[in-house]
């Protein structure tokens, strides 16, 4: 992690101690601003470079939009390519390296390898979506720009939400940047649930499911039954990491007085592919959607053929925001050919199932399309997941590996329990506060129980 837990919770303590203890927004921003960066540079210093010059650029070319309005268009570019160069560079650059390479093999062209011991940027892809939405919002007048350099830096380098989102919109998190907050016990009150949750998560669930999960995708030759569970396994890990990271950041901003988006809506309760992105990831997910995909025409498109073209465009590059290498991108694609399947049949987002019988029939089948879409995104390659979506395994029936699996099933069914309880108390009894107390209670003697010091990193922090 970029810290410790007990170093982060230190580090929060004291920021939100002097951050109430100073009154004048100007300052208290100041101050957030200041520990942001020191967060985020607390391994690699020259990290903040890099936010440091995203920030500067899109502040110009924002207030360049404005007083050179004949240029608007040419300081959008510079934005977009500044930002995308600097992501390309440092996500993509080994990548496409030794991709160009083994195409010169096949050709018979042997070429010296160019990739560089390149280190990863925590968060680079959250901070740059979120900035690029400030200048094209711009851009399509639906946004002024902002004068006030220390607002903007803050909305850009925000610390609770930095290195794995949610990524905000300027229009909807700036204006919370420059209003006064004062101390609101609504506010305070409401982020320890979020924030319980949110370690519940991460150290009862997410973690513990991530050994069966990590020990199944090292396999050379997983039968069918064993890469289903642990396909399963990972469904249930990564929902459980990434929405916990989602929850801590919300209520650490509502600890500040800033509410942040929600960024998951019960995904696995899907029952089409339209529907689970919207529930998936809703602030990436809205990105793609309004600049990415509804400026390549979305659904309007004239033809089937160029529906097909931007879906698979949107979600192709969506896959490979996600990291560096083709089996990313492989199920971006395979989460477009659904959307496009499901296009086809009217079965979009606005689709509302007859009976309880055809919801449970369209839930199952969406949940199992989804599961085998993770197998994808965990794949350790292309080639092993070939192997082991062909004839790589057997169906793993009988003897050892039927009793592995079911112990996998049954371990993985044990550790998602939480989410069950909590989704009770959501849907059944939002309003029982004695439940709400109990659930809350027994889980921090959980989360003390099983808390370690050198818990894994969140898994969206690669990307």
């Amino acid at each position: 992690m970029i810290f410790t837990s007990f170093t982060y919770l230190f580090f929060f303590a004291s920021i939100f101690t002097a951050y109430w203890l100073v009154r004048k927004k100007s300052c208290q921003n100041l101050l957030l601003l200041i520990g942001s960066y020191i967060f985020y540079g607390f391994i690699h210093p020259w990290f903040c470079v890099l936010i440091a010059t995203s920030t500067v650029v899109d502040y110009f070319c924002g207030l360049g939009m404005i007083r050179f309005p004949q240029r608007r268009k040419l300081m959008l570019i510079l934005s977009v390519t500044c930002n995308l160069s600097m992501l390309g560079f440092f996500k993509y650059f080994n990548f496409f390296a030794e991709n160009i390479q083994e195409i010169a093999l096949s050709f018979g062209l042997n070429m010296s390898s160019t990739t560089l011991n390149i280190v990863l940027p925590v968060g680079i892809s959250f901070y740059t979506f979120q900035t690029l939405s400030y200048t094209i919002d711009i851009y399509r007048k639906k946004l002024k720009p902002r004068k006030n350099f220390i607002d903007f830096a803050l909305f850009v380098a925000f610390f609770p939400q930095l290195v794995a989102g949610p990524i905000e919109r300027a229009y909807r998190f700036l204006p919370q940047i420059e209003t006064p907050r004062k101390w609101n016990w609504d506010m305070f009150l409401s982020a320890w649930p979020l924030l319980i949750r949110g370690y519940l998560k991460k150290l009862i669930i997410a973690d513990n499911v991530a050994i069966y999960v990590d020990k199944i995708f090292m396999l050379e030759h997983p039968t069918l039954l064993l890469l289903s569970a642990g396909s399963l396994a990972f469904a249930v890990q990564i929902y459980a990491d990434f929405s916990a990271y989602t929850d801590i950041a919300r209520a650490s901003a509502r600890l500040l007085g800033f509410d942040l988006m929600k960024n998951f809506k019960s995904p696995y309760l899907a029952i089409t592919p339209s529907d689970f992105w919207g529930r998936w990831h809703i602030s990436f997910s809205s990105w793609i959607r309004d600049y990415l995909y509804i400026p390549l025409g979305g659904s309007r498109v004239s033809t089937k053929k160029k529906f097909a073209l931007v879906l698979l465009i949107s979600l192709g590059l969506s896959g490979l925001w996600h990291g560096a290498a083709w089996h990313f991108v492989l199920w971006g694609i395979y989460h477009a050919i659904l959307l496009f399947i499901y296009h086809r049949l009217s079965l979009t987002g606005s689709w509302v199932p007859k009976n309880k019988t055809t919801k449970f029939i369209a839930w199952t089948v969406m949940f199992v399309l989804t599961v085998f879409g993770w197998t994808i995104f965990r794949a350790s390659s292309m080639g092993w997941l070939a192997f082991a979506l062909t004839f790589g395994f057997d169906l793993g029936l009988t003897g050892n590996s039927l009793a592995v699996s079911l112990v996998v099933l049954l371990s993985v069914a044990f550790y998602t329990l939480p989410l069950f309880v909590l989704l009770f108390l959501d849907r059944a009894i939002p309003n029982r506060k004695f439940a709400h107390a109990l659930v809350y209670g027994l889980a921090i003697v959980a989360i003390t129980i099983f808390f370690r010091e050198n818990a894994r990193d969140f898994i969206y922090f690669q990307f």
